[in-house]
């Protein structure tokens, strides 16, 4: 049965380009009303206004998250990037809103799940199961989750994915990227082309869930005969180009983790930052979405479902060899080999040491101090962020220092920065230090790759 509350989250998927245009094209009037309103107010106060300060408003993050909820596909998911990338420099009202997008996604009525079922499936789909539970027991940005037993007595959960959302990445990516350019978050100044199409190929490949299906299959071996880490199984039977089909896990959310003992967080966590570390260093391929939603905890083992394998990448032998580099300096104290090691990878432009070198040192030092002291790393104590943050903004007011690092650079860093917020938020304590050694002295530099 659905109660008001779930009716209200029940919004059909726009799922043409037509519909979807028009979607963002009330999107767009709508902050453009709200930037009049806010603009007509500040002026009776006598406050001086830019379009950055006008678009950024209560108002309209409200109106941008609930469009982008409808909308779902990549609309969604670039909403969902910006609040956990981008958390300590947003507005706050901005950030709380946009990280609704993570965990209220509205879902599809029967009838439009119905006929994505009836497509994938045929008419008679209902046959293949005892029962299949129309309710989704999550629902996301590219697809919901259902619950279902097959005849044979396989509990399973079902993920469909929302009709029309494969064909319209690539508008969807453009449309997004338009009103984060009037937001101010796109700056002219910056090249943005290759970061737009390295978003589009990432939505594409995680629209495949045959593809998702094999990166599921993948790591489940790779983790086989390790504890405390849980992969659903495929049924490849059921599984279609719409549809991925695999083992119901039980499992709690990551962030009820909060409420557990201090020594059962640091486990998990630890855990967590172990599987990082192997996936950038042993396995060369890396599940680059850290949304919280994607890790759930089994209160019992201890155990951490892993869920959602649509974003795995191959890992860049460059970028893992020079993590390497970097952290193996950074353990030795050695200042110029970690500038060196980062300036290699592309994680910093050779201008910014040349240009800041005092900036750049105490940035260096500040990192390097946290990583080598040789007990439990406080996730919860980010005394040292804002040090870092400011350092950098500083750095960026500099607009000749201005460019993005290598695309697969910033999907591994993606991945390790959001990790570690799920840590702040668990205020977890990891030695990360003996971890880092441990993982380091058992693997080996990856072959570079060929020229």
């Amino acid at each position: 049965m659905t109660d008001d509350n779930d009716r209200s989250r029940e919004r059909s998927v726009p799922s043409g380009r037509v519909s979807r245009f028009a979607s963002f094209g009330r999107l767009a009037s709508g902050v453009a009303g709200g930037m009049m309103a806010e603009g007509a107010r500040r002026l009776s106060r006598g406050e001086g206004i830019n379009a950055r300060d006008l678009i950024l408003t209560p108002g309209n993050a409200r109106r941008m998250a609930d469009r982008l909820s409808h909308l779902r596909g990549a609309a969604m998911k670039m909403g969902q990037m910006i609040s956990l990338d981008a958390g300590d420099y947003l507005p706050r009202e901005l950030s709380d809103i946009l990280a609704t997008l993570r965990d209220q996604a509205n879902f599809m009525p029967a009838r439009q799940l119905d006929s994505v079922l009836k497509a994938e499936w045929g008419n008679e789909w209902r046959k293949q199961f005892r029962w299949f539970n129309p309710r989704p027991i999550a629902a996301a940005s590219i697809g919901q989750v259902h619950k279902a037993l097959t005849r044979d007595g396989q509990e399973l959960a079902i993920k469909v994915q929302y009709p029309g959302i494969a064909d319209s990445i690539d508008s969807d990516v453009d449309n997004v990227m338009t009103l984060l350019k009037v937001a101010g978050f796109a700056p002219p100044e910056l090249e943005i082309d290759k970061l737009l199409a390295a978003a589009k190929q990432q939505l594409h490949e995680e629209a495949d869930y045959r593809r998702e299906g094999e990166q599921m299959e993948m790591y489940r071996a790779k983790l086989a005969d390790e504890a405390g880490y849980v992969v659903p199984r495929l049924h490849r039977e059921l599984t279609r180009d719409r549809i991925l089909a695999m083992s119901f896990e039980e499992g709690s959310s990551i962030e009820d983790l909060e409420n557990e003992a201090p020594e059962r967080r640091d486990e998990i966590m630890a855990n967590l930052m172990r599987l990082v570390a192997r996936e950038l260093f042993e396995f060369g391929v890396m599940q680059t979405d850290p949304n919280f939603a994607n890790f759930r905890f089994r209160r019992d083992t201890g155990e951490i479902v892993l869920l959602d394998f649509g974003a795995c990448r191959d890992v860049d032998p460059d970028v893992s060899n020079g993590y390497r580099k970097m952290l193996q300096a950074g353990l030795r104290g050695d200042r110029e080999d970690v500038l060196k090691a980062t300036i290699e990878s592309g994680f910093m432009m050779p201008i910014v040491a040349e240009k800041h070198p005092e900036r750049v040192n105490r940035m260096i030092d500040i990192v390097i101090n946290e990583m080598r002291e040789d007990k439990p790393f406080d996730f919860g104590d980010r005394a040292f962020i804002p040090l870092l943050r400011d350092e950098g903004f500083e750095i960026a007011k500099d607009k000749d220092t201005w460019a993005f690092p290598p695309i697969e650079t910033l999907f591994v860093q993606r991945k390790v920065s959001g990790t570690a917020l799920l840590g702040a938020r668990l205020k977890a304590q990891v030695n990360i230090r003996r971890m880092t050694e441990e993982v380091l002295a058992r693997t080996e530099p990856f072959p570079a790759k060929a020229a």
